[in-house]
């Protein structure tokens, strides 16, 4: 199983940004889905997940700006960024809660995309 994140890039403040995740692979069922990110110095922290029911989470300071969505028949997880602050910067990881073919679940990442939000 793996986890393709595309979509980053440098934009200005108060542009928007769609991030994509894919997972291709032996996959039974893809359970939660979320997107975390890494400003420079600081932890991995999140900032949106879907579970499997479509059921939304975000982070406070995302809240409002930012949209998480699933696409199951493309086992894909989009993240709609708007309004966009120099305080977003960071890469941005995709995690899937999935259940592979051989019964075994576990947590994949994506290898991060950077955005860069210019002011």
């Amino acid at each position: 199983v793996q986890l393709q994140a595309s979509g980053g890039g440098l934009v200005q403040a108060g542009e928007s940004l769609r991030l994509s995740c894919a997972a291709s692979g032996s996959i039974l069922r893809i359970n939660s889905m979320g997107w975390y990110r890494q400003a420079p110095g600081k932890q991995r922290a999140l900032a949106a997940v879907i579970t499997s029911y479509s059921n939304t989470d975000y982070a406070d300071s995302v809240k409002g700006r930012f949209t998480i969505s699933r696409d199951n028949a493309k086992n894909t997880v989009y993240l709609q960024m708007n309004s966009l602050k120099p305080e977003d910067t960071a890469v941005y990881y995709c995690k899937a809660d999935i259940s592979s073919s051989n019964l075994v679940r576990r947590d994949y990442w994506g290898q991060g995309t950077l955005v860069t939000v210019s002011s």
